[in-house]
């Protein structure tokens, strides 16, 4: 543990933002001509609209468990944290590499459950973490949504 608050800080953006890098690469590699032959539902955005949201909710989770991290260093918490982006980044490898819309689903199932879980230990321990969580389920739930009518419709 490190308690300077910058080098921390920069230390949870590098692990939280591999998350990204691995889904941006699954998709470039493997998301077309798949991706355009399937159905997808009349509230599907356009694809430029998901990197910028995706960015902000990193940047937004990352503050909240480097809130954890000065404030309490709960370590538990902070290892449940990582877990959760494990899963995180793992959803663009089912959908996009492994073209696999039920498992992926199950895997934004999961993905939920963390958070409300990360959720719930944040807002007993730091209420600024929670309020930064907000976005993230929210978008997250939207994308269950989405993840399941396209599994609806293929």
């Amino acid at each position: 543990m490190t308690k300077n608050k910058y080098l921390s800080l920069t230390i949870i953006l590098l692990i939280t933002f591999v998350a990204p890098a691995i889904g941006g690469y699954a998709t470039s590699a493997f998301k077309e001509p798949w991706y355009s032959q399937i159905i997808l539902p009349s509230f599907n955005p356009p694809s430029w609209v998901f990197a910028p949201v995706w960015s902000s909710l990193y940047f937004l989770m990352s503050l909240a468990i480097w809130k954890i991290w000065i404030k309490i260093f709960d370590s538990k918490l902070i290892k449940l944290y990582f877990v959760h982006i494990f899963f995180n980044s793992t959803w663009t490898i089912v959908f996009f590499g492994f073209h696999q819309i039920g498992l992926a689903l199950i895997n934004l199932i999961i993905i939920l459950v963390f958070i409300i879980i990360l959720m719930k230990e944040y807002f007993s321990k730091d209420k600024i973490s929670f309020y930064l969580m907000i976005p993230y389920i929210s978008w997250t739930s939207y994308a269950l949504v989405l993840n399941s009518a396209i599994f609806l419709l293929n």
